[in-house]
């Protein structure tokens, strides 16, 4: 049955959700799945703007059948070419061989690297270039890598309404709430989202929002999560200048430990207890085993102070916490001031290895010249290194 939501006169949602989807991308942890948004106009001609993940297919169709009511679909403007976007453009076009195809010149490498046999009228739209429906008119911002390099966003001139891709999305499916103000918003879960998703490519999103920032916007509407309203815009922009720049949102302690035994994580919380006593309240801590590394890079472009606590394994660092640094390499992180602390019962190993892994990062963080090694277990005449270390990150 067919579930579209009206937007505005002529403007559509005619995307779903999948609330079975339990790993977005098959890699990050999904707690109430995703969303996967499209956008219909139903002008003096129609165009549909971007279409949704094979797994709702099937709702998406109905949508779009029944709103056309028999007419053509005159235009798909493709933002971005990732399948859980994109994966129905060559169904659409078999459908609707009267469609015209507009996107980026890459996006149609990328269309033919996918679909090598569509069979469509496909137009390479160049910044700036525009496409008039009647009423409304199109205008085409390129954005490379937010985060493929093929990506653009649209802007609709007359209503002021951006078509943002990627961009200012987040996790989570829509329950009839598609609007920013209506739906429970979670900054933490919009940070997890760029972080992850987007944030290697800090530069490039700093040059976009440039851009975005000369256009009079009144409506976002993202490919994932909610429609946001000038209303609710200008916060998360401040967000997303944040998280670009690699700025700190807050300036406290994040603790990530890797423990086998216990004793790496009684050093770790007893650490936590002297920042905190030292003057500094906000203090996370993590089990780097226990918590997905998707929520520790998010927390990681969150806080300005980190502190990794490791056992030795196998002659190096902890498992997950060496998954948890090649991330942070990864993503580029800086801005940073890290501490660190090992456990080695025998032949400590995981400082060297931590500090060897986190190289490429080395010259845009700062790393505290004290540090602690302990051999099996935290001892009292230690605990004045871990004295010198929380008053360094309570500063």
């Amino acid at each position: 049955m067919h579930n579209e939501i009206k937007i505005k006169d002529g403007l559509y949602y005619v995307g779903g959700s999948d609330r079975r989807l339990a790993l977005f991308e098959n890699v990050y942890p999904l707690t109430n799945g995703a969303s996967f948004n499209s956008y219909l106009y139903l002008d003096e001609k129609t165009c549909l703007i971007d279409t949704v993940d094979l797994a709702i297919s099937e709702t998406f169709y109905e949508n779009i059948e029944f709103l056309l009511n028999g007419r053509p679909l005159d235009y798909l403007i493709v933002n971005h070419m990732e399948p859980d976007h994109a994966a129905n453009v060559a169904n659409l076009l078999l459908r609707h061989p009267e469609t015209k195809v507009y996107l980026s010149a890459m996006a149609k490498k990328f269309l033919f690297n996918y679909f090598p046999s569509v069979k469509a009228e496909i137009n390479e739209v160049k910044e700036g270039e525009e496409l008039n429906i009647g009423k409304h008119t199109f205008k085409f911002v390129m954005a490379p890598f937010v985060h493929w390099p093929e990506v653009m966003f649209t802007y609709e001139t007359s209503e002021k309404t951006l078509f943002s891709a990627d961009a200012f999305g987040t996790f989570g499916a829509l329950n009839g709430d598609i609007y920013h103000s209506e739906y429970n918003f979670d900054i933490n879960e919009a940070r997890r989202y760029y972080c992850n998703i987007v944030g290697k490519y800090g530069m490039q999103v700093l040059g976009v929002l440039n851009k975005a920032a000369t256009l009079d916007i009144e409506l976002v509407c993202p490919l994932h999560g909610p429609i946001h309203t000038k209303e609710d815009l200008g916060a998360l922009i401040e967000k997303y200048k944040l998280w670009a720049s690699y700025k700190a949102e807050d300036d406290g302690v994040l603790i990530v430990y890797g423990s086998v035994y216990g004793h790496t994580e009684n050093m770790a919380s007893v650490l936590a207890n002297k920042i905190v006593a030292a003057g500094k309240r906000n203090v996370k801590m993590f089990d780097v085993s226990k918590t997905d590394v998707s929520y520790l890079i998010a927390e990681s472009f969150a806080f300005r102070n980190i502190v990794l606590a490791s056992s030795s394994y196998n002659a190096g660092v902890f498992t997950k916490m060496e998954d948890y640094l090649h991330d942070l390499v990864n993503h580029g992180i800086k801005n940073r001031r890290f501490a660190l602390l090992e456990n080695g019962s025998w032949g400590p190993t995981a400082k060297n290895t931590m500090l060897k892994i986190l190289e490429p990062i080395k010259a845009n963080n700062e790393f505290l010249e004290t540090s602690l090694t302990i051999l099996s277990s935290l001892k009292d005449n230690q605990l004045e290194t871990l004295d010198t270390i929380a008053k360094a990150l309570a500063e």
